[in-house]
């Protein structure tokens, strides 16, 4: 396979494999572009975005620009002469200057068996919705979001204890092992991309900071979900008298009561549909606890009603 001239456009640790596997490949990457570094930690400081660290550390043509809007911007990526852009996760839209200034177009890594979960959030929203499998699709860009015909699709199982975090990974390193093949084909002509099917389509919305707060009025087995989608962002939640309680793994058992009610002495709740217990959780400023230690130092008697 010829060697490429590439861009690769991506800020989170979702892209890292990516950058990864085209610098294996023999590939050329002339430039990764990231968006700026951002205040973090206590300090507030700025701090550069993973593929930002990863691609400095290989000695690779590094670009911020908070966006791809001005002429300028545009003329820079241009004179690049990249044959294509992969874009993992970047975080900005892509203007048409932009996706029609490579040789062979701009190509995403998605997070999602497309058209399921267009959009932003697509590893949380496939757990939370219960859904029994997802993937990676390999797609062509065009102007609309993540509506590009499909180059490639890997599928992954969805299990009863698939975190976030644990299908984030291996998404990841799925989307980055098709990069290979998808650039082969697409270079030598024999990789067709096919149009998206119209239907199933489902966007998956930001995620926000207050999806996190448990409702107990949902079933047990929503609650299970949204434990294991939302850690570790931004966090799942309950109020004990004024002080936020994380919980960061719950199991989905047998119970009754008033939603939010402890119906024993390890930590079973009531839901709007049976119950959960909580296993390990969190408070503020402290480290994360079994359910047993957290009640060795807070009492929670049996008919306490959570909020």
């Amino acid at each position: 396979m010829e060697r490429l001239r590439l861009a690769l456009m991506g800020t989170p640790d979702f892209a890292v494999p990516s950058l990864d596997a085209l610098l294996a490949a023999g590939h050329d990457v002339v430039a990764v572009y990231t968006q700026p570094p951002r205040p973090a930690g206590r300090g507030k400081h700025p701090r550069p975005s993973p593929v930002q660290t990863a691609a400095e550390n290989r000695g690779i043509l590094v670009r911020v620009p908070e966006s791809l809007k001005d002429a300028a911007t545009q003329a820079d990526f241009r004179d690049l002469n990249a044959d294509v852009a992969i874009v993992a996760a970047y975080g900005l839209i892509l203007p048409r200057a932009i996706l029609a200034a490579t040789r062979l177009g701009c190509i995403n890594v998605h997070a999602s068996l497309l058209p399921r979960w267009r959009g932003a959030a697509p590893i949380q929203r496939a757990i939370l919705a219960g859904d029994d499998e997802t993937g990676v699709t390999i797609m062509m860009m065009e102007a609309g979001l993540d509506t590009g015909p499909i180059l490639l699709q890997a599928k992954v199982p969805i299990t009863p204890k698939t975190t976030a975090s644990a299908l984030h990974d291996e998404l990841a390193s799925l989307g980055a092992g098709l990069l290979q093949p998808a650039l082969r084909g697409l270079a030598a002509g024999t990789l067709r991309p096919a149009a998206q099917p119209t239907a199933g389509v489902t966007y998956a919305a930001k995620i926000g900071p207050e999806e996190g707060r448990i409702d107990w009025r949902r079933s047990a087995a929503e609650i299970e979900r949204q434990v294991r989608a939302l850690n570790p962002s931004p966090g799942v939640w309950f109020d004990l008298t004024g002080e936020r309680i994380r919980v960061l793994g719950a199991l989905v058992v047998g119970g009754e009561g008033p939603p939010g009610t402890v119906l024993d002495d390890r930590l079973k709740i009531a839901c709007g549909d049976a119950a959960i217990r909580i296993e390990m959780l969190q408070r503020a400023g402290k480290t994360a606890m079994s359910a047993a230690d957290f009640l060795r130092g807070n009492r929670l008697p049996v008919g306490t009603i959570l909020a």
